[in-house]
């Protein structure tokens, strides 16, 4: 229970530098809902800007405020607010119906200049903490959900640090305090006054600027060693490429001019060969025509000669002869007609027959 006995204050702290006589960031207001002892909803208020003391019976919750408090400031190390794990910060650890544990802080923020980063237009700032049973807990700043980070950041911003070890100094410590060597009691205020937490931020920026390093020089190693010759080697390829590209587009014009002189050299030839075929087909149609016209002839003559036969005895042995002669004459001009008549006719049909070739080679070059 929060003690009603007056709460004994001190006297103004001394001003701090860039800070005119006025109070940083402080607690006016702590509201505890489920936390350890605290079952239901209670609120704490009045709390002075300077120094505060808790006083009250023994076993009537005072150390539950200041574990209250380290609570909502993200404290990682439980043992410090004399915990294991977070279910026993929740009242009678869930065994009384009470299901979770909330904190929240209510900061006065109505010094602008001294007020966190990103947090100057607030006059008033509230931080809550929530556990559940299981260990699921968040946090929220003015009422919206915010990351622990932000939570750390936003407390680190004005040099609280819950997590420094010389944040909280137990009674069994105040002894090993007065005992400390300059190194460590140089280190202690060096934590307290927050600038501890700026050469650990420095350290672990140092970390990882040395892991980008090692990083980088990894990146370029791989640049030089695989990717640089592999790109050399696409380049020459390319290169290659673009020259086989270009001589396959020239071969293949070539190629097609071929094609296309050889279907006109074929067209030529068919042209030409066609034009002698008609020549031939008219001699052949010439010499057929002095072949029946001699057939005719010879016809006649027989006829005549048949005739002389039947009055061979009216006429003289010198008509005969003439008759004979001009017979003999007769049948060797149709022998002479009837073998122009079958040379025209050979030659007609090899004319043919090569037109024939050439139209068909003419034909595949023009499919080609």
């Amino acid at each position: 229970l929060w003690s009603n006995r007056p709460v004994r204050k001190s006297p103004p702290a001394p001003p701090v530098a860039g800070s005119p006589g006025r109070p940083a960031m402080h607690i006016i207001e702590i509201v505890l809902d489920g936390f350890k002892s605290y079952a239901t909803r209670t609120v704490i208020s009045g709390f002075d800007p300077q120094f505060n003391a808790i006083t009250g019976l023994n076993g009537s919750g005072k150390s539950n405020v200041l574990d209250s408090i380290c609570f909502v400031l993200g404290i990682s190390n439980l043992s410090q607010v004399r915990a294991s794990n977070l279910n026993e910060l929740i009242y009678k650890q869930g065994q009384a119906g009470v299901t979770k544990a909330s904190v929240t802080l209510v900061f006065d923020n109505s010094d602008r200049e001294l007020s966190p980063h990103g947090y100057d237009h607030y006059k008033k700032i509230t931080v809550t903490r929530q556990v559940a049973i299981g260990g699921r807990n968040k946090y929220l700043i003015n009422g919206q959900n915010a990351q622990l980070q932000r939570v750390q950041n936003l407390f680190h911003s004005v040099g609280l640090n819950v997590n420094n070890p010389h944040f909280l100094i137990m009674q069994g410590r105040i002894t090993k305090v007065l005992n400390m060597k300059p190194a460590e009691t140089l280190g202690m205020i060096e934590e307290a006054a927050g600038t501890r937490m700026f050469e650990l931020k420095k350290q672990q920026s140092i970390k990882i600027m040395a892991k980008k390093e090692a990083k980088l020089g990894e990146i370029q190693r791989l640049i030089g060693e695989d990717i640089a010759p592999r790109l050399e080697r696409l380049g020459a390829e390319r290169a290659q490429y673009l020259q086989y590209s270009t001589l396959a587009a020239a071969n293949d014009g070539l190629l097609r001019f071929c094609q296309a002189f050889e279907l006109w050299n074929a067209e030529q030839i068919q042209h030409r060969l066609s034009e002698a075929q008609e020549k031939e087909q008219a001699e052949a149609a010439s010499l057929q025509e002095a072949t029946e016209a001699a057939e005719a002839e010879a016809e006649r003559k027989r006829k005549e000669a048949k005739a002389i036969d039947t009055h061979a005895a009216a006429g003289s042995a010198k008509e005969g002869r003439a008759l004979e002669a001009a017979e003999a004459a007769a049948s060797k001009r149709l022998v002479q007609a009837t073998a122009l008549l079958r040379r025209a006719a050979d030659a007609a049909t090899a004319d043919a027959a090569a037109a024939a070739s050439h139209t068909a080679a003419a034909d595949e070059a023009g499919a080609d």
